[in-house]
């Protein structure tokens, strides 16, 4: 089975340091099941589904992603960056919904025969004090198994700008950026670093947490279409709404099957042109759309 080398640094301005104190491990506990035949599980089940009720066995029949195992570890409790992040989220139900976001984003399902979503079976979340936002990386045991570092330096010194009603899509927008990571192909580490950033960033516009900053740009023919992340992300949204839904998917089905990225041949297989016309497309597109945005605001004068 092929293997993924996964490398992400979300760059930053590095952040100040800030004290340190004794580690300590917070797992994420998921939410107890109410007990079989409770009243809270008699008040939890759907009106008309009585024990009587036929119930519709195909959900039980449908194939479904595994699920990896979740675990949180925050090395400062004290520090404040940990004290924004225990406040702004749930972090058992942030991480489990955003991987669920990133597999259908990927993969739409697990009974698509025409994709192949990767075997991770646990990613750790560090919050640790560090310069810049976050990375990805795998682990010693073996690259099923992922880490997430996450700078608390970073929640603590950047969000601060960010208004309160926005932390929690920032922190979950990271996050979620970082969790692709664990779970796109990469032509086994040979892709280009932009396109595997452009490609978590292209999920993390689709999960509408993408930051007010994000600008799509004046971009032109000259511009490199893989200069990353949100750059990058929405080419690939152009390329999606051209070119079908499910294309992104198809893009990154390709790295799975490509040992040694080649352009023209990756590219050309998926959308039958190479990446330059496509990106030419892109910009020819905005263009146009910047075009008769200037025609309306001259015929408003």
């Amino acid at each position: 089975m092929p293997t993924m080398a996964v490398r992400s640094q979300i760059p930053t301005e590095p952040s100040p340091a800030a004290a340190t104190a004794t580690s300590r491990a917070v797992p994420v506990q998921p939410t107890p099941e109410p007990a079989r035949g409770s009243q809270e599980e008699r008040d939890l089940a759907p009106q008309g589904q009585g024990k009587d009720d036929k119930h519709d066995d195909r959900d039980r029949d449908t194939p479904k992603f595994p699920h990896p195992k979740l675990r949180l570890e925050i090395r400062d409790l004290d520090h404040p960056g940990a004290v924004k992040f225990l406040g702004a989220v749930n972090a058992s139900t942030l991480l489990s919904d955003a991987v669920k976001n990133v597999q259908r984003l990927l993969y739409k399902s697990a009974a698509d025969k025409h994709t192949t979503c990767p075997p991770t079976r646990s990613v750790t979340v560090i919050l640790r004090d560090m310069g810049g936002v976050a990375y990805t990386t795998g682990t010693d045991l073996d690259p099923d198994h992922k880490e997430i570092h996450f700078s608390l330096s970073y929640i603590a010194a950047h969000i601060p700008s960010t208004p309160p009603s926005r932390l929690p899509a920032e922190i979950t927008g990271v996050l979620t950026h970082e969790l692709v990571h664990c779970y796109q192909w990469d032509a086994h580490g040979s892709a280009p670093g932009g396109l595997i950033e452009g490609i978590a960033d292209w999920v993390r516009l689709n999960c509408d947490l993408s930051p007010p900053h994000w600008k799509r740009g004046n971009v032109k023919i000259d511009d490199p279409w893989d200069k990353g992340y949100q750059h990058t992300a929405y080419f690939l949204q152009f390329l999606e709404s051209r070119y079908g839904e499910g294309t992104v998917r198809r893009i990154n089905e390709a790295l799975r099957s490509t040992r040694e990225y080649e352009a023209s041949e990756l590219w050309v297989s998926v959308l039958g042109k190479e990446v330059e016309e496509l990106w030419g497309e892109y910009c020819e597109s905005i263009s146009d759309v910047d075009g008769k945005a200037s025609a309306r605001e001259l015929a408003t004068e």
